[in-house]
């Protein structure tokens, strides 16, 4: 989403990112209610990202508050924009080969892995932290993998897919206060990609259950690649 507001329409990536946060956060709302009736969210694993994400996301937001200018975020958050999509899509490339090496840690080295779990997991919160309150990217496929990576055993993919929702909606109401604060949340842009968001979901739905999980994963890696680059560029 932030990388179709600044580079289709123009706006500031400050403000694409503040109003993002928004975004998903309201919307993550709904899938989360989901999965909490299907029982598919691991509360401990919530409690170990946030543990690191909260307290991350304050102080990159403090960070980019003292930082200066608008121009100096701008480019800052344009530069950590292509360098995340690029980082995401080879999460999404390697995300099998990934889940393969936590599964074979966690079957011959199980006692220090599992050890090692809960630090680990405060970690990866942390790193997300940043790096969503900078883009409003990674709370997703990125955070996705880690899991998958960090609880090769314990969690289903349902499993995965709601704690990796139910963790992005503190997280990214955390982020987005601190971006309302700062004066980068469009509210008339909100409302538009609210409303846009109903017919893009069901369009979506129909799409990914006729389309093979491989191929919508090379799809997606290729556009992350692409965007990212021109991010950068």
């Amino acid at each position: 989403m932030t990388p179709i507001l600044v580079l289709l329409f123009g706006v500031a990536p400050t403000t694409a990112v503040g109003t993002d946060l928004w975004f998903a956060a309201i919307t993550k709302l709904f899938g989360a209610s989901v999965h909490k009736k299907k029982n598919s969210v691991d509360w401990q694993v919530v409690r170990r990202l946030c543990l690191g994400s909260l307290p991350a996301s304050i102080v990159t937001l403090v960070g980019l508050y003292l930082l200066g200018g608008e121009k100096i975020r701008d480019g800052l958050i344009l530069n950590m924009l292509g360098l995340v999509m690029i980082l995401t899509a080879g999460a999404l490339l390697f995300k099998d080969r990934l889940h393969g090496i936590g599964k074979h840690l966690r079957q011959d080295t199980p006692e220090s892995f599992k050890r090692l779990q809960p630090a680990m997991t405060v970690v990866a919160g942390a790193v997300l932290g940043c790096l969503v309150s900078l883009t409003s990217i990674g709370a997703g496929a990125l955070g996705a993998v880690m899991l998958l990576y960090l609880y090769p055993l314990r969690m289903t993919s349902a499993r995965i897919v709601g704690t990796d929702i139910v963790h992005a909606i503190p997280l990214t109401i955390v982020a987005g206060i601190g971006h309302l604060l700062l004066g980068n949340v469009n509210y008339g842009l909100l409302l538009s990609l609210l409303i846009g968001s109903i017919p893009g979901v069901m369009l979506g739905a129909l799409l990914s259950s006729r389309v093979p999980e491989t191929v919508l994963r090379g799809m997606l890696a290729v556009v992350l690649v692409g965007v990212g680059w021109k991010m950068l560029g």
